[in-house]
């Protein structure tokens, strides 16, 4: 009976064609899974062979742009690019009797290429990028912003391409079809063009560079910028927090860029004393005579005496009162004090602008401004040498009888 059951069932298998659509689906399975197995391994082998060869030419040449290629991955990208050509070979084979499971196939296949083509693309591009990273006078340029342009090309090509796949269509009935989604377009991608549009410009007008110290107060920004993108300025402040600024930005708004005063022979200083209007007066003879201890000025003292009198005398001036003909005033001797002092101080450079000026007149009193330039430009000496003279120049005001200006404080209240 079991025999009999059997054969009965094998007739109606060759008469349905169940059993030969069985074997055709085994022979698929098979195909498939060797095909894949084999180029599974020889992906791999050609893998090892270019990691070995490419690690062995990166250690003898004098370049690092192979050793930039090796750490991108792109010899493991290279690797697969023969075994994804063996794979359109041979999966009709194991399709013949599929003809629809082939074209699906021969798609998925062809997406997978593109994909590779891109991913090679960024690698090389990514390569390219660290390599000119490393030349002097390219380390400082915005060239993420250019390799993130031919990256949304490249993407922008590989998405049509692989609709294109997908629907049969060619690329340039795509575009026909891209005119009424054009304004869409616009809306999605407006930051990445401003982006580009502004990168260049950037560029172009070396506003920027990567390094510098700019100050940005709408994003309060201030510090050094340590990388420029396409759509993002990314700025270190100081205080090690990031600041992210959008590249338009730079060109639509003001900001402050330092690298004039970093590339110069100085970082100015400029600063005011504010001195009480009731302290200034006329030096008399007895004031010139205590003054003149002061060395840096003992010999200004003596020229500059020496003319007034000289001018008193051929006018006749009566200096029974001070006002009449020409007299020195402890304000005056101060500034011509202060330019002295500059002049010999070591952190000071002298062939840059190096003067004290009186400022116009205030409520709280006379300005008297300092402006030079130090030689240390960086920042922590920078404020040390300024402290330190304005340490020295508040602690020399009672030699010359000079008050500074200060708001009355409860504390002077209560003991007047």
């Amino acid at each position: 009976m079991d025999k009999k059951y059997g054969r009965l069932l094998h007739d109606y298998l060759l008469k349905t064609g169940i059993e030969e659509n069985i074997v055709s689906y085994v022979n698929l399975f098979i195909l498939f899974i060797g095909i894949l197995v084999f180029a599974w391994l020889l992906d791999f082998v050609i893998w090892k062979v270019l990691r070995s060869l490419s690690v062995r030419t990166a250690r003898r040449t004098k370049t690092n742009f192979d050793d930039f290629l090796v750490a991108n991955r792109v010899p493991r990208y290279l690797a697969h690019i023969i075994p994804l050509l063996l794979l359109f070979e041979l999966m009709p084979l194991a399709f013949l009797d599929f003809e629809y499971g082939g074209l699906l196939m021969q798609k998925a296949l062809s997406i997978l290429g593109v994909l590779l083509a891109l991913f090679l693309v960024k690698s090389l591009l990514s390569s390219i990028k660290d390599f000119l990273r490393t030349l002097p006078h390219l380390k400082d340029k915005p060239l993420d912003s250019y390799i993130q342009v031919f990256m949304i090309f490249s993407w922008i090509g590989g998405v049509l391409t692989v609709f294109a796949i997908v629907t049969d269509t060619t690329i340039w009935k795509f575009f026909t079809a891209l005119g009424a989604a054009s304004a869409v377009i616009l809306l999605i991608f407006k930051d990445s063009i401003l982006g580009l549009v502004a990168s260049i410009q950037v560029s172009i007008n070396d506003m920027v560079r990567i390094g510098d110290w700019i100050t940005f107060e709408k994003y309060g920004a201030d510090g050094d910028v340590i990388e420029i993108s396409l759509a993002t300025v990314k700025v270190q402040n100081f205080d090690k927090t990031i600041t992210t600024i959008p590249t338009y930005a730079l060109i639509s708004d003001s900001f402050k860029n330092w690298r004039g005063m970093q590339t110069s022979g100085g970082r100015r200083i400029r600063r005011a004393l504010i001195i009480r209007q009731q302290s200034i007066k006329f030096l008399s003879l007895e004031d010139v005579a205590s003054l003149k201890k002061i060395q840096l000025i003992t010999s200004y003292l003596e020229t500059r005496t020496e003319k007034i009198n000289t001018f008193n005398e051929e006018r006749e001036a009566d200096k029974n009162l001070a006002i009449n003909g020409r007299n020195l005033t402890n304000l005056g001797v101060f500034r011509k004090y202060i330019e002295s002092y500059l002049e010999g101080h070591s952190a000071i450079n002298k062939d840059m602008t190096l003067m004290t000026r009186q400022l116009s007149p205030t409520p709280q009193g006379i300005p008297l401004e300092i402006y030079a330039f130090s030689s240390d430009k960086r920042w922590e000496n920078y404020e040390y040498i300024m402290a330190d003279i304005f340490d020295h120049l508040l602690a020399a005001l009672p030699y010359f009888d000079l008050e500074i200006f200060e708001l009355p404080t409860s504390l002077h209240v209560a003991v007047k």
